[in-house]
């Protein structure tokens, strides 16, 4: 944890944060106004004040219990204090979600060669731009990345991803719409090894509608990429959209009970009140976010650090 790739991107995340933040303390004030102690009216405010910020019940539950707990041995807490309580609580519950893993950061730092990452989300939530974004950033890090334009069922998704691939000036392997994406995806991963790539990010059909198939599709994927490569993918990352709130949590459960999911990319978490969100989806799949999307930039994709947003959450500076 800690890690943030510059002063930039904090700010940058900081100010994405601004509208999560105005409707998070708004709230929080209307809970407090009028009452000097944490008392158990407060804690019913309060929980029903984290379950309407988009926190999700079962973690809401969590972070409830554990201001209870530390309320009944102190006897007295003011509501003054309750604001340097939540940001403890908050963190311990996203940092415990995802503190066994390191993060992947741009640099690649220990990570294998190629890094094979296989995206997956439904349509709408960002799931190309975002590749096309992180293919910028590794770029931009003086990494070789190639793309695979493997969801193949929607001509957009190819000819989006090719102009992502020209904008961050990366290497792509498309064969077009309607084409086999564990073809795409086996010759992505070939021609990474034979030109010495250090990441490899594959587009995925964006469907949920029928998990068999979407099971199926991406097993396949996973069978020719071993072939070359016995670890691949390294990483399945699940974009979601923080912008709708609930929706992306019930797009996790889903998701994660259809594949395999070792890590998340929320996007659009500038210009919404519902980045609350980000705290209920680290700390209830046990799966760590890797990336976040903070604005519309190339720029704005950023490595996740959950101390690093826990702090821009809280900050009222």
């Amino acid at each position: 944890m800690g890690f943030f790739s510059s002063k930039k991107d904090q700010e940058k995340l900081s100010g994405g944060m601004r509208k999560t933040r105005e409707h998070f303390f708004g709230k929080l004030a209307r809970v407090v106004a009028g009452k000097s102690r944490v008392d158990p009216d407060v804690l019913d405010e309060l929980e029903e004040m984290l379950i309407t910020s988009d926190v999700g019940v079962q973690t809401t539950v969590k972070i409830i219990e554990r201001i209870e707990a530390r309320v009944s041995k102190d006897k007295y807490m003011s509501t003054a204090e309750l604001d340097t309580i939540l940001e403890e609580e908050v963190a311990a519950q996203m940092v415990e979600g995802t503190e066994a893993h390191s993060p992947i950061t741009f640099d690649l730092q220990d990570a294998p060669k190629p890094l094979v990452l296989l995206v997956v989300g439904v349509n709408g939530v960002g799931k190309t731009t975002s590749i096309g974004k992180l293919a910028h950033r590794f770029k931009q890090a003086g990494k070789k990345v190639v793309l695979g334009a493997a969801d193949t069922f929607r001509a957009a998704a190819v000819d989006q991803l090719t102009i992502w691939s020209e904008r961050a000036q990366v290497d792509i392997v498309s064969k077009g719409m309607n084409t086999d994406p564990s073809a795409v995806a086996f010759e992505t991963l070939q021609k990474a090894l034979s030109e010495e790539a250090d990441v490899v990010l594959i587009d995925t059909a964006g469907r949920l509608h029928n998990k068999v198939n979407l099971m199926n599709e991406l097993s396949k994927i996973r069978r020719v990429l071993q072939k070359l490569v016995p670890e691949a993918p390294h990483e399945v990352l699940l974009v979601l959209d923080g912008s709708t709130g609930q929706n992306a949590l019930e797009q996790a459960k889903q998701f994660t009970a259809a594949t395999d999911v070792s890590g998340l990319v929320l996007t659009k978490l500038d210009g919404t009140a519902k980045g609350g969100v980000v705290i209920g989806i680290a700390s209830e799949f046990g799966i760590p976010v890797r990336f976040i999307g903070v604005g519309e930039g190339m720029e704005d994709l950023q490595v996740f650090d959950a101390n690093g947003f826990v702090r821009s959450l809280f900050d009222k500076g």
